[in-house]
């Protein structure tokens, strides 16, 4: 089944997210933080992007009702480590 993302930039780093999969929604709010944006693998790389790419990489692992109703990615990273940072990191020079 096809999973939606919907990004939208509410600024300062802060993104909220609407997420569906057939009849399951979730929303969350997603910190980018400067600990990750300064990550070789990721600097440069377009905010909205890193998100979506996030979120998609989440829903892979979890079902969307368990998304969290708030993230920031330092905890993220620290809860996921390298495979995130490095499944993070072909994402986005994928496309």
């Amino acid at each position: 089944m096809a999973v939606e993302i919907q990004v939208e930039p509410l600024g300062d780093h802060e993104h909220l997210v609407r997420v569906r999969e057939g009849a399951a929604e979730a929303e969350t709010r997603i910190r980018v933080t400067d600990g990750v944006l300064d990550l070789p693998q990721i600097t440069g790389a377009d905010e909205t992007r890193i998100v979506h790419e996030t979120v998609a990489f989440l829903v892979e692992r979890q079902p969307v009702i368990d998304i969290p109703p708030m993230i920031d990615l330092d905890d993220l990273a620290d809860a996921y480590g390298a495979p995130y940072l490095e499944d993070l990191g072909r994402r986005l020079t994928a496309r």
